[in-house]
């Protein structure tokens, strides 16, 4: 067993649930445990249950079944402390007060957060007020900067993927249009990859603001080469070329207003333009659910070792990345209220429209 200062570490999980979460808890407790001592503190709901001192002790013997369980152990809420103006009823202080309470009562060493651009950007605030944590990359848009890769992600990609593929024999069976609505409200990869792996005609994402007229010509270009359906693909957060002039409020107050989702309207403008019977599909959190793939089982693992490696050697107020095939430590800060978009000259993108892929634009 391996010298490590750090002997009690708390971890929590905070923001959307994603596939592998309990797999980087698992990889993380058990190096701790196995190779330095280390003893863990599971903090409960994310940052909200650490306001409010909620916590259980995580042991080897508790790691059996996680790396093939989906969700989080510990709950997750999208709690944000540092914005959070109310006194914690359980302690009578402000959010960031709470915690620092529970950080010291608790005896931590350090803290390790599971969570996407918003959980770490609180991460790094609390690293500047004097907290010891490292930042994990986890969220199933795959949008947090720096990093070519989140866990999560690519199960999400492949259950999206698995639903198109299925909505293909419907669609043809019935000469229909079918649109299929994934997640992705700020950025569109998981409707890019999908997108791309399940054969969609159309893609349309939030970064390519979309013209209805184009998407149109699409479709009825395949009937006219003697394909009968046509698969669209719509990121939850896509929008038109009209919208995407609009200032954040009032793109807010027009989405609050319409009433549908946007693969509905989506089906419906096509409808209209084409006049051929559309139909929607939306998948919405079934991309969260279930158990990881086996690629975000093992890097969900890897990550989690090496928070533990990272951890021991007191490296820190830095998120763990992956970049030109191996994992290494940025600071929290680099990462804060930042997003990976989709570029319009992503090699992706243009190998889609190579292949005939539309984009609305």
């Amino acid at each position: 067993m391996r010298d490590s200062k750090v002997k009690t570490v708390g971890v929590l999980t905070s923001g959307g649930d994603a596939p592998g979460l309990n797999a980087a808890i698992r990889g993380l407790c058990l190096t701790g445990i196995n190779e330095y001592g280390m003893k863990f503190v599971g903090i409960q709901n994310g940052y909200k249950g650490f306001e409010a001192g909620q916590c259980i002790s995580l042991k080897s013997e508790d790691m059996d079944n996680l790396l093939v369980q989906g969700g989080t152990i510990l709950g997750s809420t999208r709690e944000k402390p540092f914005k959070n103006q109310d006194k914690i009823e359980k302690t009578g202080l402000s959010a960031v007060d709470s915690i620092k309470k529970f950080y010291k009562k608790w005896g931590l060493d350090a803290l390790v957060v599971l969570g996407g651009n918003g959980s770490n950007t609180t991460a790094g605030l609390l690293s500047d007020e004097g907290l010891n944590v490292i930042g994990l990359p986890k969220t199933i848009d795959n949008d947090i900067v720096h990093t070519d890769y989140t866990f999560g992600f690519h199960t999400a990609v492949d259950i999206a993927t698995e639903a198109i593929e299925k909505i293909h024999t419907t669609a043809f069976s019935h000469s229909r249009v079918m649109v299929i609505e994934v997640m992705g409200h700020k950025v569109g990869w998981i409707g890019l990859c999908s997108g791309i792996a399940g054969k969609a005609d159309v893609i349309l994402l939030p970064e390519i603001p979309y013209d209805i007229k184009n998407i149109a010509k699409k479709i009825e270009s395949n009937k006219k080469t003697g394909k009968n359906y046509s698969i669209v693909v719509v990121s939850e957060g896509a929008q038109n070329k009209e919208e995407s002039k609009l200032d954040k409020k009032a793109f807010k107050k027009a989405r609050a207003e319409m009433g549908y989702s946007i693969g509905e309207r989506v089906a419906k403008e096509i409808q209209e333009a084409t006049g051929l019977e559309t139909r929607c599909t939306v998948l919405g959190h079934l991309q969260r659910g279930g158990s990881p793939d086996a690629f975000d089982r093992y890097m969900a693992t890897l990550f989690g070792s090496t928070a533990a490696d990272y951890l021991a050697r007191g490296e820190f107020g830095k998120i763990l990345v992956w970049q030109n095939n191996q994992i290494t430590g940025i600071p929290l800060r680099d990462v804060a209220s930042q997003v990976k978009s989709v570029k319009k000259d992503e090699p992706l993108v243009e190998a889609a429209k190579k292949t005939g892929i539309c984009f609305g634009d």
